[in-house]
């Protein structure tokens, strides 16, 4: 083995068949899933202009599939017209207009029920609002709310008269709003007077006028949403309240037929150095991906009633809460708050109160919420629960089989799905009904999807269980088109490294000998030890199936000797040790060389009552690194859930 290879040492022997219930009832089945897939493999483009020619509403119907002129530029459908809200509401007027679309939760326990007749009326009132106020199609709107039906009903209202949205995390502090609202240009800001979270009001509002005053001179209107009540200072010619706006409204809006090539969003998402990337995602591409990959990964139901935790600031949100379930009719649940309040039963109530029947989330919440014990969730009726999934980051095998018995009472099929913000919808996943799964892998590519894994040379890995570069060979229609306003970056970041040949994901992966995908974490947290390449990730997952170990993150710090030594940062089942901890930090290193090997084990361990994340449950792995080396923290730490886990992070090592 070279040292451009990346080693792999987790072992994972564990099979999961879908239940032979859940088999029989799936779409698609073991027979249409084969189809799909030798469809692909035939014809590659023509088996993505079949699918948007039945999955999608076309205004006017495209002739040309893919556009390949201008590659790694790609162009799908560019001469059709459609409108994406038209997609995710109109069409379903019909059969589903009294259906619930939308069962929203509050902090404070207040549920409100709308139908997809009623979103769709509340959608074209605020898109005649920004009508009136002078958005036109491609202006940029910023979005800047909490998880409420309004945030949906804002996107989709964008979406109609095709503007572009700009979706803000409600956790972002005025600096990365005022940052994104420059960047887009945005000309109107959608905001709220505050939010709930942990018992406390978010200072939306607050935040918006502090980034408004600080730069952002593009905006010229801002609509407030009222959500909290409490008193907030309005500017006058600028300032409008939501509810005074769309009461005025017609609840009928013609909807703008926008080319498939129109953008539908741009999302911003960190880059390793410099500004924000203005992630740029198409209408028709996008919506396809989201459409079919929710079909076919959450075997979505009209019975379903579809609960993704993530919050509309992030890719998830969108694909999965704003227009995938709602472009399949689905019933979804959104919840405003923090998952362990009042109590640590918040998700586990919510679940049997609405009778949740799909629930997808992150591995990190996950692992919080094992940490806090079983008993827990052994309190509520889970029964309704008929699959879940795991989105975000690798899901480590101790959690995965924590998620399989104690939450889905080992009848419930797991979707381990990677994807990113860039890529627009799930690429490699299980399908429910016909894959078996194995805990901790996101298993093979979905119909469509053409991932492999390449040396540093760009070929092929073919050796199993040894790792490389994640790449996609060819284009899919939901990739993102470019990054705004840079695409040279956009070419650099994701086709450069080998020659613009394939599209570049960023993570390492290997496969093991049935062809199953594992991914093994961001490629820029890879440790380099004595001439060994390790994924962070294996090293986690090690540290976290031993029995005290609720949650683990491992980055490197430089080493004189070794090149690079891991630091762990440990959260334990139960209180946090304190005092002399030698004794438990030789037995996780142990542990970990017993497992992995030696080569493996940490260097250093800390141990902390939380890790660093932000509110909506990412690990702040780069605050960790920047910890570890002992370095001064420059970068933001506004959107920490708990800025005062910092020193402790600091100050408590072993």
């Amino acid at each position: 083995m070279t040292t451009k290879q990346l080693e792999s040492s987790l072992q994972e022997a564990r099979l999961f068949a879908p239940p032979a219930d859940f088999a029989a009832a799936a779409h698609p089945d073991a027979a249409g899933l084969a189809a799909l897939h030798a469809a692909a493999a035939h014809d590659h483009v023509g088996f993505w202009a079949d699918q948007a020619r039945s999955a999608l509403h076309w205004h006017t119907p495209f002739t040309q599939t893919l556009d390949d002129s201008a590659a790694p530029n790609y162009r799908w459908f560019a001469d059709g017209t459609l409108n994406v809200s038209v997609n995710c509401l109109d069409v379903h007027l019909a059969e589903h207009g009294n259906k619930p679309a939308i069962i929203a939760e509050s902090e404070a326990g207040i549920t409100r029920t709308l139908s997809y007749r009623q979103v769709h009326a509340e959608v074209c009132r605020a898109a005649n609002a920004m009508r009136r106020l002078g958005i036109r199609s491609g202006d940029r709107v910023v979005i800047y709310l909490p998880m409420v039906p309004e945030a949906v009903i804002a996107m989709q209202a964008c979406a109609r008269i095709g503007a572009v949205h700009s979706v803000v995390f409600g956790g972002f502090s005025a600096v990365s709003l005022r940052e994104r609202i420059e960047d887009a240009g945005a000309r109107l800001l959608i905001t709220a007077d505050g939010g709930q979270r942990g018992g406390n009001i978010v200072e939306l509002k607050a935040a918006a006028d502090k980034a408004l005053a600080e730069g952002a001179a593009s905006i010229e209107q801002v609509i407030v949403l009222r959500q909290t009540g409490h008193d907030i200072p309005m500017t006058a010619g600028r300032d409008q309240w939501w509810h005074e706006l769309l009461a005025a409204e017609s609840p009928v809006c013609e909807p703008e037929w926008v080319e498939a090539e129109h953008p539908l969003f741009l999302l911003y998402t960190s880059g390793s150095t410099g500004k924000p990337k203005g992630i740029q995602h198409s209408s028709a591409g996008y919506l396809l991906g989201a459409k079919l990959s929710t079909q076919w990964v959450f075997d979505l139901k009209p019975q379903d009633v579809f609960w993704c935790t993530a919050d509309v600031g992030w890719i998830t949100g969108h694909s999965y809460v704003a227009y995938g379930p709602l472009a399949n009719a689905g019933t979804l649940v959104i919840y405003e708050g923090g998952p362990v309040y009042p109590d640590a039963g918040r998700f586990w109530r919510i679940i049997e109160q609405h009778r949740v029947t799909i629930f997808y989330t992150s591995p990190t919440a996950l692992r919080a919420l094992m940490k806090l014990g079983d008993h827990i969730p052994a309190q509520y009726d889970l029964s309704s629960l008929r699959l879940l999934g795991s989105v975000g980051e690798p899901i480590n095998p101790e959690a995965w089989m924590w998620y399989h018995s104690v939450i889905g009472g080992g009848r419930c099929p797991i979707v381990d799905t990677w994807w990113q913000t860039e890529t627009g919808a799930i690429l490699l996943a299980p399908v429910p009904g016909v894959t078996t799964t194995k805990p901790g892998s996101c298993t093979v590519p979905l119909p469509g999807i053409v991932a492999d894994i390449v040396d540093e040379d760009g070929n092929s890995v073919t050796q199993a269980d040894t790792g490389g570069s994640l790449v996609v060979r060819k284009p899919w229609p939901s990739m993102l088109r470019t990054i705004w306003n840079d695409n040279a970056r956009y070419i650099d970041t994701y086709w450069s490294r080998f020659q613009n040949r394939f599209y570049v994901a960023g993570d390492g992966a290997h496969r093991d000998a049935d062809g199953y995908f594992w991914i093994l974490g961001r490629l820029d947290d890879v440790l380099k030890i004595s001439g060994h390449r390790l994924g962070t990730m294996e090293i986690e997952s090690a540290l976290v199936a031993h029995p005290r170990v609720a949650e683990a993150a491992v980055v490197g710090r430089p080493h004189d000797i070794k090149g690079e030594a891991a630091v762990a940062f440990v959260v334990c089942r139960g209180d946090r040790p304190i005092g002399d901890t030698r004794a438990l930090v030789e037995e996780l290193r142990k542990w970990v060389a017993e497992q992995l090997g030696a080569i493996a084990k940490p260097d250093e361990i800390r141990f902390a009552d939380n890790l660093p994340k932000t509110r909506s449950g990412k690990i702040m792995r780069r605050l960790l690194r920047t910890i570890a080396r002992g370095e001064p923290i420059t970068q933001d730490i506004s959107t920490l859930e708990n800025p005062a886990i910092v020193e402790q992070l600091r100050g408590d090592s072993a």
